[in-house]
């Protein structure tokens, strides 16, 4: 290993450290919290490479947000870089959620509550920023925001993550009729060693697992094994990730008995009030299941197994993503595409962000400070959590 690739791993560690302990608000919140860290401060990537990126991810089973933490790690340091964005972003809401599992104190009365209030409305300063940014670069003309509007209309009338996919296939098909001969600049080409022999192993491997380990756990009745394979699944079912995997999880740990509904709930609830995505809820579920493995195992075992799936496809797809973007008609797709993420993001900035962060006058001055903070004054991300983390205090106790 060169000692250039180690230091980019550190780096990238460092970087996904700290946006692990300050992300709060849920995987679009975190689309944004990525853009300013590493589009607008670092530059490892251009808008348009990063709205592809993001617009992949969306295609593809598992948590959207940290699949891009990881595919950027990948990028900037190589397999050891993305085994540090992925172990730095996801181990602080791990660690959080076994504490509580353990019975450690968490937020309660008036200052827990005004405190959690702050980080929802810091979301939404941060997803108005990426919002604004996103649509300055990629709806720059009557025929891109066209499409962004009707991305926005389609997740509004539809109902779940499957609105979200809709509309961004929409958006590309608009594009190949809308865009097809705009002189844009593309996009440079995303660098990531994996070879296509690779790509090709891990999608293999992806489609092994998923029918095999039922197979396994029927020939093997091992409760490790049984375990491993239902969050396996919840992890190669769910589009968009975050809440939309609860339904899966709730059936394969509730209804066999390994979790009691109490305990499926209360976990839940603590996860909302933790950075990072909330597939680190797997670590509590792990942590608290009977019979064992639990504990440590059990935790690990929960983890691993649901962000596996979607790394495998990820790893699977992106030897080819490049290739593909090259082809004319893929830059028109990718050009409406793109201009649809700007919508689904503004979509999912008024529901949920807008709607369960800001109740009155306060919020929405305080998540106009945050916004004016970022968009004028630069501050970085972990300031103005900060900062509306005190607001939101001080909004709870006058």
């Amino acid at each position: 290993m060169t000692s250039s690739v180690f230091s980019r791993s550190i780096e990238v560690f460092k970087a996904f450290l700290l946006l692990g302990l300050s992300s709060f608000g849920g995987p679009i919140a975190h689309l944004g919290y990525f853009r300013t860290e590493f589009v607008e401060k670092r530059k490892w990537l251009d808008e348009k490479s990063y709205a592809d990126l993001v617009a992949l991810t969306q295609f593809l089973p598992g948590p959207a947000s940290s699949q891009v933490g990881f595919a950027l790690g990948l990028m900037r340091g190589g397999p050891l870089g993305a085994a540090a964005a992925w172990t730095a972003f996801t181990l602080p809401s791990a660690i959080i959620l076994i504490l509580f599992a353990l019975g450690a104190a968490v937020m309660e009365g008036p200052v827990g509550s005004g405190i959690i209030h702050g980080l929802k409305i810091v979301a939404v300063a941060i997803v108005a920023h990426a919002v604004w940014g996103m649509a300055r670069s990629l709806c720059p003309d009557r025929e891109r925001a066209s499409i962004a509007l009707g991305a926005v209309l389609i997740v509004v009338l539809s109902a779940g993550p499957l609105g979200q996919v809709a509309a961004i296939a929409a958006g590309g098909l608009a594009g190949l009729w809308l865009t097809r001969n705009m002189a844009d600049q593309y996009a440079d080409d995303l660098h990531f060693p994996v070879s296509r022999t690779a790509g090709i192993l891990c999608l293999t491997l992806f489609v092994v697992l998923l029918l095999g380990l039922p197979l396994l756990t029927l020939v093997f009745p091992i409760q490790s094994l049984a375990v491993f394979d239902s969050f396996y699944r919840a992890g190669s079912l769910v589009f968009g990730g975050g809440h939309v995997v609860l339904p899966l999880l709730e059936a394969g740990v509730v209804q066999p008995g390994w979790v009691t509904p109490d305990q499926f709930l209360a976990g839940y609830g603590a996860a909302q009030a933790v950075p990072g995505p909330l597939f680190t809820f797997a670590a509590y579920l792990g942590w608290v299941l009977e019979p064992l493995p639990n504990g440590p195992a059990g935790a690990a075992i929960a983890l691993a197994a649901i962000f596996v799936p979607g790394f495998l496809l990820l790893v699977g797809v992106l030897p080819f993503w490049n290739s593909f973007r090259k082809m004319a008609s893929a830059q028109a797709l990718m050009r409406g595409a793109n201009a649809a993420v700007v919508g689904v993001l503004g979509a999912a900035l008024y529901k949920p962000v807008w709607t369960s962060a800001i109740l009155g006058p306060y919020e929405f001055a305080l998540a106009l400070t945050g916004f004016i903070l970022l968009e004028t004054w630069k501050a970085p991300s972990w300031m103005v959590v900060i900062v509306c983390a005190l607001g939101g205090l001080v909004i709870s106790l006058v």
